[in-house]
């Protein structure tokens, strides 16, 4: 080689190191990325699938607004204390002990007290109108008249029956909703957090690329990186503007959610606590969940409450065709009276009547064939709903199944995305790597953050979620 060829070799070289060295003196330090899980390791979270996943709290999930602290659990009772529909049922659970006493009334007595006066034409008759007291006299008087009904055979005794499996079935559904209301207040409240910790990652998102922004417009201006460098990282900049202004935006939408499930009519801040430390794996057993749902859930007990009510209904239609016997009595005094026709100042009788129905046109066998059909209708509906209990149980465990398996691979995924982009920004500094390279992975850093952090309340929500296919009361 000649020595003229080796020189131009070494001033390329030299020229290459010289160009290194300005640019790593010039280029500002890229902090490191702050990121808010203390992510497990690939091996953890594959060698056991059933192994709890422990995550750190999310820093944004523990303080995120001024304001009162608000816990999961704080979120539950206040729902529970200020929701319509809590009110609702617990009021319509009320209303139907009252239909038990109305429904009891048949099989008490029946007190009624008269006071009368009149002035007629002594002994004149009635001409129409009246069958019971055909001659007319001047007086006043009063009296009380007796009823109390001996037996209807089973008629009254089938409707206070049906009235209290009613009255236990609206109780079923009172604590329906209560599960109802808290799953939805779960939900609200995990969502808030959700969205909450995702204006982090989008703020720190903003900051990141702020940073990168700066360091490329100023080795732009030092003539070490062309405007295209400089538009990409713009473009990079405002991308993550709008990603912060969006997070921003569903942040506050779901605080406005949250607020309507506690059951307030105006907004107020709160600082949104998640105690959870630990993320437990879902129950292992499926069947055992099946089956402690269709034993505990009350919107099945109270269907089938329901059924059993209008079964009894049915009965208590039918008994109708059956004869009543009932004593009656009246005793009363008239201290104003012609003596001419009154042999006695006061008057006084007591009777059994029996009532037979002979014929009403078909109108109690109709009843008690309508009853006896909504009966085995509510009894289908019954049916129904345990297969679609035993479908959302299943759905709810599998989904909690996935939920939990996405956690280790979502924080795997984060892992490997912060190396990425914490080598794609040392080789675009030593001018190793163009921007695009570094664009590509500061999007896949913040796709990755944003997938942990969804799979991370995602799992809470299906957990809730099962809690409630599964019965579990609040």
């Amino acid at each position: 080689m000649s020595i003229s060829l080796r020189f131009a070799l070494y001033g390329f070289m030299s020229s290459i190191l010289l160009t290194a060295l300005v640019q790593a003196q010039t280029l500002p330090a890229t902090p490191a990325p702050s990121f808010r899980y203390d992510s497990p390791s690939s091996a953890s979270s594959h060698s056991n699938a059933q192994a709890p996943v422990t995550e750190q709290v999310p820093a944004a999930a523990t303080v995120t607004q001024p304001g009162r602290r608000l816990t999961r659990a704080d979120a539950e009772h206040m729902a529970l204390a200020n929701n319509p529909q809590v009110s609702i049922s617990h009021l319509l659970a009320l209303a139907q002990h009252q239909v038990v006493r109305q429904a009891r009334s048949g099989e008490l007595p029946t007190l009624t007290g008269s006071l009368t006066a009149q002035d007629a034409n002594d002994a004149s008759r009635l001409s129409s109108g009246s069958l019971s007291a055909s001659r007319l006299f001047t007086r006043a008087g009063g009296g009380i008249n007796f009823s109390q009904l001996i037996t209807d055979f089973g008629h009254t005794t089938n409707l206070v029956a049906s009235s209290k499996l009613e009255e236990r079935a609206q109780q079923a559904n009172d604590l329906a909703t209560r599960e109802d209301v808290v799953l939805i207040t779960d939900q609200a409240f995990y969502n808030a957090l959700q969205a909450q910790a995702l204006l982090q990652v989008a703020k720190q998102t903003v900051n990141l690329r702020q940073t990168t922004q700066n360091q490329v417009n100023q080795l732009t201006l030092n003539k070490l990186r062309s405007t295209l460098d400089l538009t990409f990282a713009n473009v990079n900049l405002s991308q993550a503007q709008l990603l912060q202004l969006d997070a921003q935006n569903n942040a506050e939408a779901t605080m406005a959610a949250l607020d309507e499930v506690l059951g307030l009519d105006h907004a107020m801040q709160y600082s949104l606590v998640d105690n959870t430390k630990t993320n437990p794996p879902p129950p292992p057993d499926e069947q055992t969940l099946l089956d402690l749902a269709v034993k505990q859930r009350p919107d099945l007990q109270s269907l089938d409450l329901t059924r059993q009510s209008q079964e009894k209904f049915s009965r208590a239609q039918r008994d109708q065709m059956l004869p009543t016997l009932s004593a009656i009595g009246t005793v009363g005094a008239s201290p104003i009276r012609s003596d001419q026709y009154y042999v006695s100042s006061w008057d006084g009788a007591i009777a059994a009547n029996l009532n037979i129905p002979i014929f009403n046109g078909f109108l109690y066998s109709a009843q008690a064939k309508e009853a006896q059909l909504r009966a085995q209708a509510t009894g289908q509906q019954t049916r129904l709903l345990k297969n679609r209990i035993v479908r959302d149980v299943q759905t709810a465990w599998l989904d909690a199944n996935n939920a939990f398996t996405r956690l280790g691979v979502t924080a795997e995924l984060l892992n490997q995305a912060n190396e990425s982009l914490g080598l794609a920004q040392t080789r675009y500094k030593l001018g190793l790597s163009s921007i695009v390279e570094l664009s590509q992975a500061q999007l896949q850093q913040t796709e990755a953050e944003i997938s942990n952090t969804n799979a991370q309340y995602q799992y809470r929500l299906t957990l809730a979620t099962l809690n409630f296919q599964t019965g579990v009361q609040p």
